[in-house]
């Protein structure tokens, strides 16, 4: 799968990490910034991300910032995401298997690059169950 990844200047090295775990799971990730340190507004590559998403130039998407909260608040303003922040994996799963969730927002300064890694591992693992749960996703709409 292609991941496009975004994050703000609190990001940058678990963004970075992550990045290349999903690379050695086979995914092919795609970032849209930021690239420095410097502070960096995180709606600007929320919305990059997501419209990549939206638009099926990427098939999921990751963001990072420091909670995870304001990406995905501003993932979700793009017509056609469903961004979940999780911070451990049973959420994650859940989110792609009831919800169909396609960006995951991950707070660098809420959890290690270790235990992200285990989330984003098994939310890119984990499919939409369909069933039952199509109509309800329909609904976001």
């Amino acid at each position: 799968m292609t991941i496009a990844f975004g994050c703000d200047h609190a990001a940058l090295q678990l963004k970075q990490e992550i990045m290349e775990f999903a690379k050695s799971l086979g995914h092919s990730p795609k970032d849209y910034g930021t690239f420095t340190e410097e502070r960096a507004d995180y709606p600007e590559y929320a919305k990059k991300v997501a419209n990549a998403v939206a638009d099926g130039e990427c098939d999921l998407g990751i963001l990072v910032c420091g909670t995870g909260v304001g990406m995905s608040i501003a993932a979700n303003k793009v017509k056609g995401i469903r961004a979940v922040v999780c911070s451990e994996p049973f959420s994650a799963k859940l989110s792609r298997e009831h919800n169909d969730t396609n960006i995951l927002c991950l707070g660098a300064r809420v959890i290690g690059s270790e235990f992200a890694k285990m989330i984003v591992e098994i939310w890119l693992s984990s499919k939409f169950q369909e069933g039952r749960h199509i109509s309800r996703v329909k609904m976001f709409e």
